[in-house]
């Protein structure tokens, strides 16, 4: 067994806890300790609770020392991003809006599943002022950095909970994605992450930002990935959109492999068209064509694509991100609408002037574009390409160095399958300059397994998840 208890994956501490060679309530306090020595750099947290932490990992004990442990994951520590209720805490949501003093009665259903399971919740992550951007930056908050190099970004919106894997303050952690916020944080600090089919891991209340919004699991390794994402994905009757059809406990299955799948490699996804393509960086491509090379080793089918859209998902996308803003403040105070991000604002003020036509346009866009990718999937079992045109940038920027200041333009792979609610998983392919690379794979609807099972074929060939940032 490793030495150092922070670089156990949750599949080695529930064996460690089934052999009895670690206990939940040693890990928790080890745990607890290095969030205290490493947080005040890195600002991954909003909210730790240490006492009930601690109160969760010794029932946790009590169970796994009576062989009544209710999961595999039962002990383990998880983190919870601040956008999803939690009964007692605050949410906060990144935002100085938000009365910290109310009563918290509710659990969202994610963490709901998390208690059912035994999890040991350490706190809440950090976030963007209601998780409306791709870097982790909050008025709240401040500025949330990466464990690869504190200079630099940990993306967004769930920068918080990237952080506080990547930096061994916890196996797992909850994300949630409405345009790549849990691909994009997890690309650029070297994780597991995947956005579900759309409505298979429930969410409620319900996002304001409707269904191209999902909850998701953010993992170092990707059997941790399935083992969270077997807890949470569980039906809730609050959430009306959650989908119960789909097998979601598939741990047994990831090492199938990928040998006789049909692949298609997309370099762009489509986004050349409405992007300019010279703005990748060059060790971005090069790991991302070397991944799919090793597919092909694997026993793949690879056949390069291009994917024509019907039309642009980023004007689409921004109707509809902006739309969802604008009714999140509807009933803000002119008090509470001088406190907000002005990124946040402007998306806000932007929305207002959406016409009712302009939205139902870009919805009709939307199942246009879909049709695209499902036209693809009769030919193919997966797509796959990069999942991030560049690594990690100036943690203060909103942007890298150089870019357009639009905020949705360098991330131009990940929020086109929130539109078309495919499932999309990131996987590290690499490195450049000591920074994460992601390399996405994008399933069929319903078919999350196979993006699972393709991203373990990739981990288990490339051996990148016990490179540790040195922090």
């Amino acid at each position: 067994m490793k030495t150092e208890i922070y670089k156990l994956s949750a599949s080695e501490l529930s064996e460690a806890y089934r052999n009895k060679s670690l206990s939940p309530v040693e890990v928790t306090r080890s745990l607890l300790d290095r969030i205290n020595k490493l947080d005040k750099n890195i600002n991954a947290f909003v909210f730790i609770d240490e006492e009930s932490a601690l109160k969760d990992a010794r029932d946790s004990e009590t169970r796994w020392n009576s062989n009544t442990q209710k999961s595999n994951i039962d002990g383990v520590p998880t983190a919870i991003k601040d956008l999803l209720y939690t009964k007692g805490w605050p949410t906060l949501r990144g935002s100085k809006t938000i009365n910290k003093k109310q009563e918290w009665n509710d659990d969202a259903p994610v963490t709901a599943r998390l208690k059912e399971a035994g999890a040991v919740l350490l706190g809440k992550t950090t976030t963007p002022e209601f998780g409306h951007r791709g870097t982790t930056q909050s008025p709240l908050t401040g500025i949330t950095r990466n464990p690869w190099n504190l200079e630099r970004t940990s993306g967004g919106s769930s920068g918080g909970s990237s952080s506080s894997v990547a930096a061994g303050m916890g196996p797992l952690a909850i994300g949630t994605d409405g345009g790549g916020s849990v691909r994009i944080p997890c690309a650029y600090t070297g994780l597991f992450g995947i956005k579900p089919t759309f409505g298979k891991i429930p969410a409620w209340p319900l996002s304001p930002f409707g269904t191209i919004a999902n909850v998701g699991p953010m993992t170092r390794t990707v059997r941790d990935g399935a083992m969270l994402y077997a807890q949470i994905s569980q039906p809730d009757w609050r959430d009306w959109h959650a989908s119960s059809t789909m097998d979601s406990n598939f741990i047994n299955r990831l090492g199938e492999g990928i040998k006789g799948k049909k692949i298609a490699y997309c370099k762009d996804f489509g986004m050349g068209a409405f992007w300019n393509m010279e703005l990748m960086e060059k060790d971005v491509i090069k790991n991302v064509e070397n991944s799919v090379k090793l597919l092909e080793s694997l026993g793949a089918h690879v056949e390069q694509i291009s994917i024509n859209w019907a039309s642009d998902p980023k004007k689409a996308f921004n109707i509809l991100w902006t739309s969802g803003a604008a009714f999140l403040s509807k009933d803000f105070t002119e008090e509470e609408n001088d406190l907000l991000d002005p990124v946040f604002k402007k998306f806000c003020d932007i929305g207002k002037e959406h016409s009712l036509f302009t939205r139902l346009s870009a919805e009709n866009s939307r199942g246009e574009n879909a049709g695209v990718i499902n036209k693809i999937f009769q030919k193919f079992d997966l797509i796959v390409g990069p999942t991030m045109p560049t690594v990690a940038f100036k943690a203060e920027n909103i942007v890298p160095d150089g870019w357009n200041q639009d905020e949705f333009d360098y991330t131009p792979f990940t929020y086109p399958f929130n539109m078309t609610c495919h499932p999309a998983a990131t996987i590290n392919c690499g490195f450049s300059d000591n920074l994460p690379i992601g390399f996405q794979i994008i399933a069929k609807k319903d078919y999350d397994v196979d993006a699972f099972i393709c991203a373990a074929a990739l981990e288990e060939a490339q051996s990148l998840t016990e490179i540790w940032p040195d922090i």
